[in-house]
């Protein structure tokens, strides 16, 4: 049975093989234009999948059961740094790792994983007593197994990333988070309630575990000792620390609000967080999961690793700023049509948190210089002190409800967590914090351009449309003029036509590899 088990965690190729980098770098552009395209068609895919899920629930479960799993999930945001533990980021962010290294990182993982759960189990009556909610000790107590088997896949998916296998891995996320929605969706069409929840995110998670050991052929070994392990867990050691300050930090909104206005404020002030929050992380997921290995193979060139990521910050600056501009206009209309009308009282916190969407990807573009550099303990340095501020804020705004808090939090985020971010990460690195407030100034007009014509079209042209109907007629007089003003602005129209030539540098060379692979087999193209 011992040799059994031990064979079956034996690798399956060799070590150099499965976890090699080097060959990655002459290839670098058409693998981070790639593998951007594929990630960012899973997530977007993932976006429409999160819309539809929360669309069909907001209208079978009420406000007060997404308050009760909302409360949980606040416990759950402070351990889920634990989950990983810093140590995916380790094994991408090297240049040389060996087989035994990430064999005892996976070990670290899975125990850190397993006591996270044992932690969330135990304090869960703890938790329901504070919030004064007994079904809390249930939900907490489910919600806790995620945490060891998310421990099990870390260091897999970490590999797979840092071999920029981004189709796979958006295929893997995409299609296990369906079948999570499906079974959430099944389970409220059949009076489950806040069960529901819990159902689809359970089993997302064991979608995703079993889907990662079927096809990652990396197995780990036993523990060795001796392997150089402890530069690793100390970089871990300080993104997990990173980490926990910022998940105390942004966990605190829900947890004021959950003990001082009640689950129904909490369910509000969630659902209108994740109408926010969700474009973003499918917007800065992809992006983070391919520039990061990105930087990291381009250490020990000064410049092109600061052009690599300054051509990647503007684009995504343009993004943020497109969305934001759509979306503070149409607050009222994207909550009615999204949750329904029992969701109405979610249209003011969801317009206050509206200009985090361009705090939140500036700021996250930030994390990338860090972690490719090994900065770690700058990381630490933003987080707390930004922590601080933003609790601060939530306290401020607490008196004036839920809308208060939302306002505090985009406040203290755009005016002053977001200076500070970028003088940090700039003190150090090929890219400087003048490259960081240039890059994003540049591109305030198309901002402002976007949410005039949104607020315009809104005013003058659709007010007497449906809510649907108003959504598209802004959102299209929006879209033009954001199109206009990306051609008008140079920073921004170089910007656009960088983005669409390395588009069409990447279809050639897809294509001239195609011809190669068809020309070497003798194969018609």
């Amino acid at each position: 049975m011992a040799d059994t088990l031990i064979g079956a965690m034996l690798p399956t190729l060799n070590a150099p093989d499965e976890l090699s980098a080097e060959h990655l770098r002459q290839t670098i552009k058409i693998r981070t234009m790639s593998g951007a395209i594929a990630s960012a068609g899973g997530q977007g895919g993932q976006l429409v999948l999160t819309f539809a899920y929360n669309a069909i629930l907001a209208r079978l479960i009420s406000p007060h059961d997404f308050g009760l799993v909302a409360t949980a999930m606040v416990v759950a945001g402070f351990l889920q740094v634990f989950k990983d533990a810093g140590l995916s980021t380790a094994t991408i962010q090297r240049d040389d790792i060996t087989y035994a290294q990430v064999s005892n990182l996976f070990w670290l993982n899975v125990v850190v994983g397993g006591s996270a759960m044992l932690g969330m189990a135990a304090t869960a009556p703890v938790v329901a007593w504070f919030f004064h909610q007994r079904e809390l000790v249930g939900i907490s107590v489910a919600l806790s197994i995620a945490f060891l088997l998310e421990g099990l896949v870390v260091q897999q998916v970490a590999i797979l990333n840092r071999q920029m296998r981004f189709a796979l891995l958006s295929g893997v996320e995409l299609g296990c988070a369906a079948a999570g929605f499906l079974i959430g969706v099944i389970m409220a069409l059949t009076n489950w309630g806040y069960w529901s929840l819990v159902g689809a995110t359970l089993s997302t998670t064991v979608f995703r575990v079993t889907t990662v050991w079927t096809l990652s052929r990396w197995r780990p070994q036993w523990p060795a000792r001796g392997s150089g392990t402890r530069p690793l867990v100390r970089f871990g050691a300080d993104l997990t620390l990173v980490g926990i300050v910022y998940a105390l930090s942004r966990g605190c909104d829900s947890l004021l609000i959950g003990r001082y206005l009640g689950s129904d404020a909490v369910g509000l002030y969630s659902r209108a967080t994740a109408l926010v929050t969700r474009p973003l992380e499918r917007l800065i997921a992809p992006v983070y999961a391919v520039i990061v290995p990105a930087l990291s193979r381009l250490q020990t060139e000064p410049e092109r690793y600061r052009r690599a990521f300054v051509q990647v910050f503007d684009g995504l600056a343009i993004a943020a700023f497109v969305l934001a501009g759509l979306l503070f206009p149409l607050s009222d209309a994207l909550v009615k049509v999204i949750l329904g009308d029992k969701w109405d009282a979610a249209a003011p916190i969801f317009a206050a948190l509206t200009f985090a969407v361009v705090y939140l990807p500036l700021a996250s573009a930030t994390s990338w210089l860090y972690t490719s550099q090994g900065r770690g303990r700058d990381l630490l340095v933003t987080t707390c002190v930004g922590a601080a501020i933003m609790v601060v804020a939530f306290l401020a705004g607490l008196q004036f409800g839920a809308t208060g808090v939302a306002i505090a939090y985009s406040a203290s985020s755009l005016f002053l967590i977001l200076p500070l971010t970028f003088y940090i990460a700039g003190r150090a690195g090929p890219v400087t914090t003048r490259d960081l407030w240039v890059t994003a100034a540049a591109h305030l007009p198309v901002f402002f351009t976007v949410l005039g014509a949104t607020w315009l079209a809104r005013e003058w042209i659709a007010p007497s449309f449906a809510a649907f109907a108003q959504i598209l007629a802004s959102m299209a007089a929006g879209g033009v003029a954001g199109a206009a003003a990306l051609c008008v602005f140079r920073r921004s129209r170089q910007a656009t036509i960088r983005i669409l030539s390395r588009l069409h540098e990447l279809r050639i060379d897809q294509l001239h590899n195609r011809i190669l692979r068809c020309t070497s087999t003798g194969l018609n193209i």
